[in-house]
């Protein structure tokens, strides 16, 4: 049942940390997703970017120019929030996700993609899924480790392509190769994901062959099941299970052999993370975005029956590795631990052993940084009413003596 129903979200406020961090999604934009008609991101106040061949140039063009963090905040999408409240061509996955309890991001065009690397606030270690919708110029050898490492270590990673000569920014590369490239040239393992992304390009209608997977979480998982899934203008992928017995295919483009060729979608794991490939970016278009292209065209719900959004989402969840609904209660050691839960329409902070000498005060924020609530001596044992009247993020911090102990988010 979903958080935003039933709640019960447990913090570790004092030296521990936060019991259920929120999932965090980060989609990419230094690949130049944004180049011609394409505009694979969440959301974009400005649209000033022009492409150099490669390069990405501010103020020299009229492409979308994404920034970290979407526009009206996301702590203000609520269950009857249209797609459009953002501005891109991914806003309605975006949307999406932020109703399920996630958080999203964007790495604008000039970010780095690094993991491990503490001088970078948007490091791959800091999120859960790395989508890449659509790439247009390759990874550079840092950037190539890093994703593969992401991913073995426990990262989500998404990988969208689509047909071949869909070469934006007329570099000499569309995503096929620059997919293919990172696969087998890279320092970390060649042929990680057993996929391989084929060189074709061809139109397909609504198909509905896939494989009768009933457990699958991806066909079959919160968001509903997946019947059918519509290409326009895209490519095939091969499988080498000899590489990665993991990798497995969920729509093919004809028959029903269900083999290692034809396929359209794929999932594989690596080391502890998980890949999503999909070889098509109509699917996740939903027809808005860039006010400058022409071909937008709404692939989200208006094709497939709503499949899409099906698909797509059911991956994100699978990604991710649990929505936020996948809470377990656990002990502080030390028996210091605030939680929150709910009874009927009411919302309690609960305390646990709190040591008496220390004077510890909790301030509850909102995104926006207004106080949602203070509570200026935090006892033992004790249950205080707070007014979380909002179905959305929280900011909390607890200090003693004007001393920060904890802060952290929390999400319902």
């Amino acid at each position: 049942m979903s958080l935003r129903y039933h709640i019960f979200i447990i913090l570790f406020i004092c030296f521990t940390p936060l019991l259920h961090a929120q999932k965090k999604f980060l989609f990419d934009a230094t690949k130049a997703e944004m180049a011609s008609n394409a505009d694979w991101v969440i959301d974009a106040d400005q649209h000033n970017i022009g492409f150099n061949g490669s390069s990405a140039v501010v103020g020299n063009g009229n492409e979308s120019n994404p920034q970290q963090f979407p526009t009206p905040d996301q702590s203000t999408v609520t269950s009857s929030t249209p797609e459009t409240y953002w501005d891109g061509a991914l806003s309605a996955w975006g949307i999406d996700l932020v109703k399920k309890g996630y958080e999203v991001e964007t790495l604008p065009y000039d970010g780095k993609i690094t993991y491990g690397d503490a001088s970078n606030p948007q490091d791959l270690s800091n999120y859960d899924v790395f989508v890449v919708d659509e790439p247009n110029n390759t990874f550079s050898a840092s950037e190539k480790t890093a994703i593969l490492n992401f991913v073995k270590n426990g990262g989500g990673l998404c990988m969208i392509s689509d047909h071949k000569g869909a070469d934006r920014n007329n570099n000499g590369w569309d995503s096929p190769h620059v997919w293919n490239d990172l696969m087998q040239n890279n320092s970390v393992q060649t042929d990680p994901f057993g996929i391989s992304f084929d060189y074709n390009w061809a139109d397909y209608h609504p198909v509905t062959n896939i494989p009768n997977l009933p457990g699958n979480p991806v066909l079959h998982g919160e968001m509903g099941d997946v019947t059918e899934v519509a290409y326009y203008g895209a490519t095939t992928m091969t499988l080498n299970p000899a590489d990665n017995a993991s990798v497995k295919g969920l729509v093919y483009q004809t028959g029903s052999s269900f083999g290692n060729d034809s396929v359209l979608v794929a999932t594989a794991t690596f080391g502890k993370g998980k890949v999503f490939a999909m070889s098509d970016s109509s699917p996740a278009d939903d027809g808005s975005g860039d006010p400058n292209d022409r071909n937008l065209y709404n692939g989200w719900t208006h094709d497939a029956n709503g499949n899409h959004e099906r698909l797509i989402m059911n991956a994100s969840i699978w990604l991710a590795g649990s929505t936020t609904t996948a809470v377990k209660k656990i002990q502080d050691p030390a028996e210091n631990l605030v939680f929150i839960t709910q009874s009927g329409s009411k919302f309690f902070l609960q305390t646990g052993k709190l040591t008496p000498k220390n004077n510890y005060h909790l301030i509850i924020f909102n995104l926006s940084g207004q106080k949602v609530d203070e509570i200026n001596r935090v006892q033992g044992q004790h249950r205080y009413s707070i007014p979380l009247l909002s179905k959305t993020v929280y900011i909390y911090q607890l200090t003693d003596r004007n001393k920060m102990i904890k802060s952290g988010k929390f999400y319902f």
